[in-house]
């Protein structure tokens, strides 16, 4: 399933007061061929021509961070050459709260004294004056987040981030988040053959009316392609072959048809892959296909 398809496909959803086409692009896979690898660098021209065939097809959401990077290429510097001066509707989200040292180790999870370096960091390397919408990405070392999303909501106001999110949560961390802050969306790792819990997030965010964002949707536990065995690949692959769509395309249409608060940010390294992601933004799966996606 490809063509000219753009990304206003799926329809469009708010991020507090910026509306998104509901298909957009996550950047992690920008860097390289693995996530968090220092190993062989991507192919930079290739990188930006991804970033700018996206940006051709509609995509106005792209999700980033400074801690996507590996040898030779940053995810947020990539976005600034290719896109910079950004379009207006352009929404970058990013996120804080890991970090990692120049080996690409991990650090401890930020305090939320050190937010602020982290969101000045992502201000320099996208080469702008205040972020659209920033993520807390909760680590598991850090049971509370009412601290950190304070920490945002005063950069907020300070005019350094226009909108808060949290990534990595549960039903009572949203709570607590909100007991702070307003937050225009949650990003959690969610895809065919997620359990009940995590759709709990899910569900509680359309009751709020707020954007949920799954990561690895796509993914799942294997490679950015799909996995190669299992019930729930031959149900992807038959549902797939059925409609004359590749088994991610099917992947992403599942994701977008969960909600009409749910925003999918496939990321992809290849240009040509960016046209058939966005393309899966108009495919529209039966209520029979989701059910037997869903299952299990």
């Amino acid at each position: 399933m490809t063509s000219t398809i753009t990304a206003d496909g799926a329809g469009t959803w708010h991020l507090g007061d910026l509306t998104v086409n509901r298909l957009g692009l996550g950047a992690m896979r920008l860097t390289g061929s693995a996530a968090f690898d220092l190993g062989e660098p991507s192919d930079r021209e290739r990188s930006l021509q991804v970033l700018r065939r996206a940006v051709e097809l509609g995509v106005d959401h792209l999700d980033t961070a400074a801690f996507y990077f590996s040898s030779l290429r940053s995810a947020n510097e990539l976005i600034c050459s290719a896109l910079a001066p950004y379009p207006d509707d352009l929404v970058i989200a990013t996120k804080v709260g890991p970090g990692r040292d120049a080996s690409g180790a991990w650090l401890p999870p930020a305090r939320p004294d050190q937010l602020r370096g982290q969101v000045e960091e992502n201000l320099r390397q996208l080469g702008r004056d205040h972020l659209d919408l920033v993520y807390f990405r909760r680590m598991p070392a850090v049971p509370s987040i009412s601290e950190h999303v304070g920490a945002l909501a005063e950069l907020r106001d300070a005019g350094l981030i226009r909108h808060i999110g949290i990534s990595g949560v549960d039903l009572g961390h949203l709570d607590e988040a909100l007991s702070v802050a307003p937050v225009v969306s949650v990003q959690n790792r969610y895809g065919i053959g997620s359990g009940s819990d995590a759709r709990e997030v899910l569900d509680a965010c359309r009751a709020r009316g707020i954007a949920f964002v799954p990561f690895f949707a796509v993914a799942g536990q294997g490679a950015e392609r799909g996995r190669s065995a299992g019930r729930e690949d031959t149900e992807v692959l038959d549902i797939a072959a059925a409609h004359g769509a590749s088994p991610a395309q099917v992947r992403i249409a599942w994701t977008l048809q969960q909600g009409a608060h749910v925003l999918a940010i496939p990321g992809t390294g290849d240009p040509t892959h960016v046209d058939e992601n966005v393309a899966a933004s108009a495919l529209r799966l039966t209520a029979e296909e989701m059910d037997r996606l869903s299952a299990g």
